[in-house]
């Protein structure tokens, strides 16, 4: 644990979707959408991580408006994943729940540049 917020968050969504991958593509033999998801899902911690070590504050600001739109990005396949069936409701709530809470904390963070 880092004690930061949106680093321990984005870092076990990271693990989710590290395991939601390996679900998808051993037990359903679905490999383009959660191959998709995979990237955009880890990206998230790791342009929050480099934020966190950026130079500038527009480093850190540039950084994590990719996290955000890695999250965004990450919400349109889980999205697509569920409708499509390969993904249970309940599977889907949680996991998705998980995407929103980190979209919703990434706004309230890229936010602060603007009223800065």
């Amino acid at each position: 644990m880092s004690n930061n917020v949106i680093v321990d968050k984005s870092k076990a969504f990271a693990l989710k979707i590290i395991r939601l991958w390996e679900y998808l593509s051993s037990q359903k033999h679905e490999y383009i959408l959660s191959k998709q998801t995979l990237r955009s899902g880890t990206s998230i911690g790791a342009n929050v991580k480099e934020a966190i070590h950026g130079q500038t504050k527009p480093d850190f600001y540039s950084k994590m408006n990719i996290a955000l739109k890695e999250a965004c990005e990450t919400e349109y396949w889980l999205e697509l994943l569920h409708e499509s069936g390969y993904i249970n409701s309940n599977d889907f709530s949680s996991i998705y729940q998980d995407c929103q809470e980190l979209i919703r904390l990434l706004i309230s963070i890229t936010k602060t540049q603007n009223n800065a």
